[in-house]
């Protein structure tokens, strides 16, 4: 795969994507929960579940805080909020973390991926939270995407995701410093895709995205480069729109191995994770280009937003009804 031009790769993302047909019913086409939003937060979760509802996904769903939740709600009545998060010093007596992480785990078998990270927060009952959903997920061979202060939780508790294949990482340099120096991984030694791919390498075949002016997409036996035209503006908020769609991508992906249309077939899991990651970053820089060329030095993260389902049309392209 690592010799193939962009132009056959998102060919094949073409193929997984299921096309809208009359038979399928709510949720064939997506369910995913981005969990995250705490106080402090209630952009990044809205950011990254919108862009998973625009690309396409039948049922996007915010798993946050409760002061979080209430906020959201008023961002968009598209989006379902659960507020079944804690944070440490909001916690009712009658809450632990068994007692939380019960509920959020009760979610999962309804979900086909899961997004943790997005305005997060450090605080320890949330931390140890995911946690306990990632080892659940895992169980139930749910993928997930792990970002922002979901990456902490790959940082110091690595176990959690080691030799998941089912998982992506989407670091920025900063947090690709961080994840390195936990695994023991030299940032000074080796080009960047090298780099990359002896970190997923490390993290036992996880597959990380490397977000820059390239994206380095790498499980350590496949390394793939995105470098699609972007924007220029570095607002914060913009790899929020990332996770959003690989999470819609994923979900498209379980509805290819699963058959839900007719089609070739011809695609291997393995293939198919790292399509939907090198779909997700071409997306998301098409987004980022769009939004800039529009707003440039005005650009905010919630402007990528509004451009995401042209960035598809522009990238893969939409399907017909009679496949």
């Amino acid at each position: 795969m690592a010799a193939a031009t962009r132009k056959e790769l998102l060919g094949k993302v073409y193929k997984m994507i299921p096309p809208m047909l009359e038979s399928f019913h709510k949720g064939q086409l997506g369910r995913v929960a981005v969990i995250g939003g705490s106080e402090d937060y209630t952009g990044a979760p809205y950011f990254s579940a919108m862009a998973s509802a625009k690309l396409g996904c039948d049922m996007s769903h915010v798993i946050c805080e409760p002061g979080a939740g209430a906020v959201i709600k008023t961002y968009s009545p598209n989006l379902m909020v659960h507020p079944y998060m804690r944070q440490s010093k909001n916690a009712a007596s009658s809450e632990s973390l068994d007692t939380v992480s019960a509920e959020v785990v009760g979610m999962l078998s309804r979900l086909h991926v899961i997004v943790i990270g997005p305005g997060l927060g450090r605080d320890k009952l949330m931390q140890d939270t995911c946690a306990r959903v990632i080892e659940e997920a895992r169980k139930q061979k749910i993928p997930f995407v792990l970002d922002a202060d979901g990456l902490y939780l790959a940082q110091t508790r690595p176990e959690l995701v080691d030799g998941c294949t089912e998982c992506i990482l989407t670091p920025n340099v900063v947090e690709f410093g961080r994840l390195a120096k936990a695994k023991g991984v030299d940032v000074n030694e080796g080009d960047p895709s090298e780099l990359c791919s002896k970190l997923a390498k490390a993290f036992g075949g996880v597959t990380i995205i490397q977000k820059g002016s390239k994206d380095y997409i790498s499980n350590g036996k496949h390394t793939l480069v995105s470098e699609g035209e972007g924007g220029l503006k570095r607002s914060g908020g913009q790899g929020d729109t990332l996770t959003g769609s690989l999470a819609t991508l994923l979900a498209y992906r379980q509805a290819y191995h699963d058959k839900i249309w007719e089609h070739e077939g011809d695609l291997e899991r393995s293939e198919t994770l790292a399509l939907a990651a090198f779909g997700g970053s071409a997306i998301t820089r098409e987004c980022s280009r769009l939004a800039f060329a529009e707003k440039g030095r005005s650009l905010q993260a919630g402007d990528l937003t509004e451009h995401v389902h042209q960035a598809y049309l522009n990238v893969i392209g939409e399907k017909g009804s009679k496949l």
